[in-house]
């Protein structure tokens, strides 16, 4: 018991000495190693060899400094960085994949290493005491294997994005615009596959938005790639922009384009539709603007094409006039139908149309009458518009003289219904109920006694009507 209790003593003390002692070793100076010599000489023919591109000769040596002094002389991190330089082109000319695998290991292991040289004051910088001296260069060192990891060594995106976060997190405003194209592919994917929610991938568009406009405003050598890198970047978001941002952000981001043309239709349609269904609402200045624009556009445009559709289509516009109480109107139009149409079908109902309206509303009955008759020649066997001229008849009856000659004008109103019924069987049931209800005002039997008038013998109505027919008694 005094054993384990003595143990669980000196098991953290243990621990942290053994990371100390870890943390030493990939730290470690050639300063005050008896192998010094040969690793300063070592570090200065790879550095010459890499310059001349002689890879083997270059990663012999650094091997050998590496091996001696991981951090060289404690003051850089270039046996760390050119390593990875030497590593990367190892991966890019070797064919077996065990090897390739084993290479991108080394490639996260010399990173690792150096980053935690950098935390922990085993390297020492020109820049130390300056602010974010380490965070900042460690930052740069995760975008730098980031952009590696993305477009060489094809790493797995979790592995990628975990440098892209850390380049962005260290390096703020100094991040390097080579970083925004991976982060944002990385991103949408992610938001896609489920992986990152909308907040998450809210806040690595607008971190990196961030840094590029401080750049592109602060940076004058890089402004013109820092503002080439947005805008590639923010295509790539686009794709989902309409599921990670809200009316706020949409107004922002719109705007611009419609101050630079407020009269643009397709602007104003374009902004208000994307502000809608991205939750913008009435009571917005912005949106009220626009739906005020295009409203008036709407009702505009709407009017135009109205115009044109009656000017070609005037039996359109006499059944609005009609409706409108326009009856005049009405009746000019249908006459402009009738005159332009060669369909004998359509002909021929614009024709009983217009022949309704001279008789109902304008009174005009022997135009009326004449119009009917032309429909129905039109149309041949079409018994409505005798239906009509029958109701001409009976309509204005009372109009015609003493009550006999009243009694004949029904007698024509009654052989127009019949005859519309001989031709047009769809008009029989109206018919008959026509004929049902003037049967009682034929004239009586023995008024054609006194006027020595017989049954089946023709008789001519008055007044307009002027038509012969065969008197028939009640």
């Amino acid at each position: 018991m005094k054993k384990r209790t003595l143990l669980s003593k000196l098991l953290p003390g243990l621990m942290l000495l053994a990371l100390s002692f870890n943390v030493s070793a990939q730290c470690g100076t050639w300063e005050g190693s008896d192998q010094k010599g040969t690793a300063e000489d070592a570090h200065t023919i790879y550095r010459q060899a890499l310059k001349t591109n002689d890879y083997a000769l270059a990663f012999e040596n650094w091997e050998t400094a590496y091996k001696i002094a991981p951090a060289a002389d404690g003051k850089r991190d270039f046996h760390y960085t050119d390593g990875i330089q030497l590593y990367l082109n190892k991966w890019k000319n070797e064919t077996d994949a065990a090897k390739k695998s084993e290479y991108v290991d080394m490639i996260i292991k010399l990173q690792e290493e150096a980053v935690n040289c950098l935390k922990t004051g085993g390297i020492s910088l020109k820049c130390d005491g300056q602010e974010d001296c380490y965070t900042k260069r460690i930052g740069y060192l995760q975008g730098r294997l980031a952009y590696d990891m993305y477009y060489t060594l094809n790493t797995k995106y979790s592995q990628t994005l975990k440098q892209l976060e850390g380049a962005v997190r260290n390096s703020g405003n100094d991040a390097e615009y080579i970083i925004f194209a991976p982060y944002a592919n990385i991103a949408v994917y992610n938001f896609e596959k489920g992986l990152l929610d909308k907040e998450q991938t809210r806040s690595i568009y607008e971190d990196l938005n961030e840094i590029a406009d401080h750049n592109i405003e602060k940076n004058d050598n890089l402004s013109p790639s820092y503002q080439q890198a947005k805008e590639s970047m923010n295509a790539t978001f686009s794709k989902i922009e309409r599921d990670i941002f809200d009316c706020a952000f949409f107004k922002e981001k719109l705007r611009p384009d419609y101050e630079a043309d407020p009269d643009n239709v397709d602007v104003i349609k374009q902004t208000l539709a994307i502000l809608k269904g991205q939750g913008c609402e009435p009571g917005d200045p912005f949106y009220d603007e626009l739906d005020a624009k295009w409203k008036k556009y709407a009702a505009e445009e709407n009017a135009k094409i109205q115009a044109e559709y009656d000017q070609n289509n005037p039996n359109r516009l006499a059944k609005k006039l009609y409706d409108a109480g326009d009856f005049k109107g009405a009746a000019e139009k249908y006459q402009e139908a009738i005159d332009g149409e060669a369909d004998p079908m359509k002909k021929s109902g614009y024709m009983f149309s217009l022949a309704s309206i001279q008789f109902r509303k304008l009174k005009q009955y022997s135009k009326a009458r004449q119009t009917a008759r032309d429909a129905a020649k039109a149309r041949p066997g079409w018994g409505r518009p005798y239906m009509l001229i029958g109701d001409m008849y009976g309509s204005t009856a009372r109009s015609c003289g003493d009550s006999w000659n009243q009694r004949l004008a029904i007698l024509a109103a009654m052989d127009k219904y019949n005859y519309a019924k001989s031709i047009d069987a769809s008009q029989a049931e109206e018919a008959n109920k026509r004929l049902s209800k003037y049967r009682a005002s034929m004239p009586a039997q023995d008024e054609g006694f006194m006027r020595g008038v017989k049954a089946g013998q023709s008789a001519t109505v008055g007044c307009w009507i002027g038509e012969t027919v065969k008197v028939r008694f009640n």
